[in-house]
């Protein structure tokens, strides 16, 4: 079984993006770990540039030293150097990045046994500091960040026994385009993030088209270069997207289970689970098979909405967390309305209210295979851009032209 979305993402993007911290381990000696025992726990991962741009490339490997639980970098043969102690105010962090190849170009490079990033950057290196409570990351919706005028993204990743998960995403931000791929044990390959001939430019075109505020989600530098697309939730939390965007939607959701049921399924793998959602005054209860409320959710705003937080708080249990990711899902792709047995399954029905999540239906519509995590519970029936082997041979990254 695959580590849980909210592992790889929420808490590790969202939270740790939109706090700018990511809380580190113990304190850890600054020598760096020998060289054979990080390579016995690494796999080769071909970096490959096919981005059409001369500007030099920079590369970062961070996160948790899963053998250890230490947070640091990873130099590019797989050896781990844990962070050393920050400060307040953060001190820069030891520059971690090593460089990557030209356009046109591949390097093959040792991937850890992390739960972590890879981040990379086009000309300009990231700004990494140290603070009390750990490594500072950038946060792509504050202006002020030192990282907010340079062009970079990063993917996620766990390498562990088990095997590993890597997958492209856009819950924090749609920028530069990239796919990830691995071999299996058996000799097949598996790939995602790849987006259709002249995907990325649709995607920023359809914003733009769209209205509404939709199109304030792009960022763009003073030399005209577009940075990236800030996902919704980032958007309504930095006032550039009205926070009353998706009202109308939740409105009609509301008013329907009033006077109906919504049959919550939360678990793939036990279909006789089930949950039964109405709305009774200020709430929408959630009762089991016996009729006893298990949990409650108070109406949601368009900000817990695209966070999947807040008012629709999803904890890492096996009842209100998994009821919520459910709920969270069925309103990013606004299937509440026409399907009262959540989740729905069938894509074709996704986005297709007028007041819908369009940033999500845009990086979906565009997506070779239809598949993309453009919020933090894009997994739920399985629509996320992760592939994963249980004994792979290698991973691959590919950075994809900005068509």
């Amino acid at each position: 079984m695959r580590p849980p979305r909210r592992l790889l993402a929420s808490l590790a993007a969202a939270a740790a993006v939109a706090a700018g911290v990511l809380t580190a381990g113990p304190a850890a000696p600054a020598a760096a770990e020998p060289a054979v025992a990080a390579a016995a726990n690494t796999i080769p991962l071909t970096l490959t540039n096919d981005s059409g741009r001369a500007d030099p490339v920079h590369v970062y490997v961070i996160g948790t030293q899963l053998s250890t639980g230490r947070q640091g970098y990873a130099d590019a043969d797989g050896t781990f150097h844990p962070w050393p102690r920050g400060a307040t105010p953060p001190v820069p962090a030891p520059d971690a990045s090593f460089r990557g190849p030209a356009d046109g170009r591949s390097m093959t490079l040792r991937l850890p046994e992390f739960s972590g990033r890879v981040y990379f950057s086009y000309g300009r290196k990231l700004d990494f500091r140290l603070a009390d409570g750990g490594l500072v990351q950038p946060a792509v919706q504050n202006p002020a960040d030192p990282n907010h005028d340079t062009l970079f993204n990063w993917t996620e990743y766990t390498l562990n026994d088990a095997g590993l998960w890597i997958n492209s995403t856009q819950v924090d931000m749609f920028s530069a385009p990239y796919t990830v791929g691995l071999t299996a044990a058996d000799g097949t390959t598996e790939e995602t993030g790849r987006l259709r001939p002249g995907g990325y430019r649709a995607v920023l075109d359809g914003l733009r088209a769209q209205g509404g505020g939709w199109e304030n989600l792009i960022r763009t530098r003073a030399d005209g270069t577009v940075l990236r697309a800030l996902s919704p939730g980032h958007a309504v939390g930095s006032g550039i997207l009205r926070p009353d965007v998706m009202d109308d939607y939740i409105d009609r959701v509301w008013a329907k289970y009033r006077h109906e049921t919504l049959t919550v399924t939360p678990f793939a793998h036990d279909p006789g689970t089930k949950y039964y959602g109405r709305v009774d005054g200020d709430r929408m209860d959630f009762a089991d098979a016996s009729g006893s409320v298990v949990t409650s959710f108070a109406k949601p705003d368009a900000d817990s909405v695209f966070g999947c937080h807040k008012l629709l708080d999803a904890p890492n249990d096996q009842v209100r967390g998994p009821i919520a990711r459910t709920l969270c899902a069925g309103y990013h792709r606004t299937t509440l309305l026409t399907n009262s047995h959540q989740p729905d399954q069938d894509a074709s029905g996704f986005y297709r209210d007028p007041v819908t999540n369009h940033y999500a239906r845009l990086i979906h519509q565009q997506m070779r295979d239809g598949k993309a995590y453009a919020f933090a519970f894009d997994d739920v029936g399985a629509h996320e851009s992760l592939v994963h082997d249980a004994a792979p041979r290698n991973a691959r990254i590919t950075l994809s032209p900005f068509d």
